[in-house]
């Protein structure tokens, strides 16, 4: 077995032979996302006025992009535009809940551009962040982060393809959460969303992928976003603005050193976007430097030696 594998792995100068082709340590343009095959593309982002939805549009647009903004929050939304230029970005006012906003919205980057290429459905509410019991959940505040979370992805997801299916081309990017994943991150409603992001990604990946139209997801953990920040000001309302951003970028992760921000999911949607990713369908792209595959256990903890 290891003299057949040595077989494969040829020593070359500068890296190896893998059955006649060859992978260099060295070659760092094909380790660095290429850019130039990113030049054109064009992309709706939900939520794109703030948090991760800005960080991602910005990130399109430095690879060549050009993006609609679509987003409820005018004022921030018109100077995201206007700060990443009038031909790379454009505001669009886009309720989720409201189905004929977000064809609107898909509509307006093929009258503008002829062409969709990348839907990032990011839009999303926390609803009411308390802490409560079971009994006391507010239905009528679940149905609200349901309309924004889980019905506003499915109308992207469905316009989306409407006009990407014709074309037999297209990236589709839901947002989840790691309260996708594990339980008690969040509220019921919240962790319901997103898994409801999750169940939907899987539902229509093969259907879609018969006409090379992809769709994935992203699950972010703790981040500092705009949302991040108003729950840690509803569940520590004693706590300063800073330790509330210290408890975001440090307390509720378990990577030691680098502290994970609104652009490195904006890299990880860059990517499911590209045509770096043309074979990556129906997949969930955790972002939580391990957060979500630890779990320690309920008992004492040794002795130390």
């Amino acid at each position: 077995m290891f003299r057949g594998l040595q077989r494969v792995l040829r020593p070359a100068s500068s890296g190896f032979v893998v059955n006649g082709g060859f992978f260099s340590s060295l070659a760092a343009d094909s380790q660095r996302f290429d850019s130039v095959r990113f030049a054109g593309k064009v992309a709706v982002i939900t939520g794109g006025a703030s948090g991760i939805g800005k960080a991602t549009a910005a990130e399109f647009v430095r690879n060549g992009a050009r993006v609609i903004i679509a987003d409820v929050q005018d004022d921030l939304g018109r100077a995201v535009a206007a700060e990443l230029g009038p031909d790379a970005a454009r505001y669009a006012r886009c309720d989720v809940t409201d189905e004929t906003q977000v064809a609107a919205a898909v509509d307006l980057a093929v009258q503008l551009h002829g062409r969709l290429d990348v839907m990032f459905n990011n839009a999303g509410i926390g609803g009411d962040m308390a802490a409560s019991s079971l009994g006391a959940i507010d239905l009528a505040d679940f149905d609200r982060v349901m309309a924004v979370n889980a019905r506003g992805v499915l109308a992207g997801v469905k316009h989306a393809a409407r006009v990407m299916v014709p074309r037999r081309a297209g990236s589709i990017i839901c947002t989840a959460s790691t309260a996708s994943v594990l339980g008690s991150l969040a509220t019921p409603a919240y962790s319901a969303s997103k898994a409801a992001v999750l169940g939907l990604v899987r539902a229509v990946a093969a259907e879609v992928a018969r006409s090379g139209v992809r769709v994935n997801a992203i699950s972010p953990h703790a981040i500092p976003t705009p949302l991040a920040m108003a729950t840690m000001a509803q569940w520590f309302p004693d706590r300063s603005v800073e330790e509330h951003r210290r408890i975001l970028e440090r307390d509720m992760h378990e990577m030691v050193g680098p502290v994970m921000e609104a652009e490195d999911i904006a890299r990880a949607a860059l990517y499911l976007a590209s045509d770096e990713a043309k074979y990556v369908n129906g997949h969930n792209l955790v972002v939580d430097g391990g957060y979500t595959v630890v779990k320690a256990p309920n008992m004492p903890a040794p002795a130390a030696r």
